[in-house]
């Protein structure tokens, strides 16, 4: 570690604090995470660190163990310790594998979720619906980025669909990823003391869209499968990286599996809500009841049939993941209550 520090060398890594911990413990953020421990930066050098021992405790809930983005306390030493977490403005999280219910967390500290799809065979509208509905409740601007475009002759198309499907103002670029001139338009994310967390599946061209950024072949990269554009995991962890450009951007491991925690709105589907509220009845299921108007914008073509599905499985995951959430707050509360922030849509009583 270095041996001074100054808020200004913290503002090259993201923060955005005016003032250091008074007790004189050093800021540095959380770079990357490995098994062996965490990488950390504090503005001038990187340096390895090991978690404080109240982080190991069992039980404790991992999205409160330090992250990649996290800025924390850290105490001098060999090796140096890590104390505290600082609160975090922004968190993208998804529910981890399994049947536990159990959060992961992507990245925090966040300004922008660059959501990369391939233009090849990865190009798949409804995962795109999946990553900004985990984007809802981050506190992070989605921005949809479809890369390979030299790969792709009707790209136009590709965008004008999504953004009839999307949220309006939903930024959307389509670039060569290899391209210099081609990435440019990313540069207003990328701001001196920016951070952005870069997510797609495997094969979509992050490495490669990272080294074009940084300008040197810094990450690994490899080719796709022929059949379905899918890649291996050239990139093993999450790491933060400072770029030429002042901005600061999380690259992460290919996401195979995107699990909702249960706290999404869905408001990427308020186009749906809209339709639900002019059916007949207030409790209508949206199946074969007189005066859906649901189902009379599927027959009229106003709502396609796969938007609808898709926000049926996300809708049914979002519950699932909701009541998995309330079962375990209830146990850690001693079986009070738990008062659910949210209720399934197209439910709702009419007044």
């Amino acid at each position: 570690m270095s041996d001074a520090q100054t808020i200004e060398q913290l503002r090259h890594i993201g923060w955005r604090g005016d003032a250091l911990p008074a007790d004189g413990r050093r800021l540095a953020r959380v770079v990357a995470q490995h098994r062996a421990g965490y990488e950390l930066h504090d503005g001038v050098d990187t340096f390895g660190a090991q978690p404080a021992g109240h982080f190991l405790k069992r039980g404790l809930d991992p999205a409160e163990r330090p992250a990649v983005g996290d800025f924390v306390e850290v105490e001098p030493g060999k090796p140096p310790h890590i104390l505290a977490v600082q609160a975090r403005r922004t968190v993208l999280s998804r529910a981890a594998a399994g049947e536990r219910y159990e959060r992961q967390v992507i990245a925090t500290n966040i300004d922008y979720v660059l959501v990369l799809t391939g233009l090849d065979g990865d190009f798949n509208p409804a995962r795109i619906e999946r990553y900004l509905s985990l984007t809802e409740g981050s506190g992070a601007q989605p921005v949809v980025i479809l890369s390979k475009l030299d790969q792709r002759e009707d790209a136009e198309a590709c965008v004008a669909d999504l953004r009839v499907r999307l949220p309006v103002g939903t930024p959307i670029h389509a670039i060569n990823g290899k391209d210099p001139a081609s990435v440019a338009v990313l540069a207003a994310y990328l701001k001196p003391g920016d951070s952005a967390v870069l997510v797609g599946s495997s094969g979509a061209g992050k490495s490669t869209l990272t080294n074009t950024l940084l300008g040197t072949e810094r990450m690994a990269t490899s080719a796709v499968r022929s059949h379905d554009s899918r890649g291996r995991h050239t990139t093993t962890h999450r790491a933060l990286l400072q770029l030429p450009s002042g901005g600061c951007l999380i690259d992460t491991p290919g996401m195979r599996e995107l699990k909702l925690t249960g706290e999404e709105n869905l408001d990427l589907f308020a186009d749906i809500d809209a339709l639900a509220e002019n059916c007949r009845f207030a409790d209508c299921g949206h199946g074969s009841e007189p005066g859906c108007a649901v189902q009379e914008a599927l027959h009229d073509g106003e709502l396609s049939a796969e938007r609808w599905r898709n926000y049926l499985k996300l809708r049914d995951e979002r519950e699932e993941q909701a009541n998995m959430l309330e079962s375990r707050l209830r146990r850690q509360r001693g079986g009070r209550p738990v008062v659910k922030t949210h209720g399934p849509r197209g439910s709702r009583e009419r007044e």
